[in-house]
């Protein structure tokens, strides 16, 4: 799906929806990884990622697990969150046939939290069991 500004600032406000009913304690993680939100992953994201199409990616979180963190490092970049809105529209339009409110809510929720997971240590797997695959 290719996004024009209409899909964006729909996006864009049930997005803050979304961080608007999260839990305090979200709010401290994003302080910590900062949520960047973009239309789609470059060209080098999809390549490094084995993405055939650019609206099969819904986030990623960039940076060093907590759990893989060396204290000993004299600089490490930030961490970081991107959500791809295509990504995220397009898995929204694919498990529910056309794209409500609500369930685009859950899909940028569940996006946003698996990312975040990631920054914990979490796997794909681990995540699967969680229901945040």
């Amino acid at each position: 799906m290719r996004l024009n500004t209409r899909w964006r600032r729909r996006f864009d406000r049930i997005l803050e929806k979304v961080l608007a009913d999260l839990p305090p304690r979200i709010h401290e993680l994003l302080d910590e990884v900062p949520l960047r939100v973009e239309d789609y992953p470059s060209k080098k994201t999809m390549r490094e990622l084995g993405a055939q199409r650019r609206d099969e990616l819904c986030g990623i979180f960039t940076g060093i697990p907590l759990t893989e963190r060396m204290p000993s490092l004299p600089f490490e970049l930030p961490p970081f969150v991107t959500l791809y809105r295509e990504g995220i529209l397009a898995a929204t339009r694919e498990l529910h046939g056309r794209i409500t409110p609500r369930t685009l809510r859950e899909q940028i929720r569940v996006t946003l939290l698996h990312e975040l997971a990631h920054y914990h240590g979490l796997d794909e797997e681990d995540l699967e069991e969680l229901g945040y695959a």
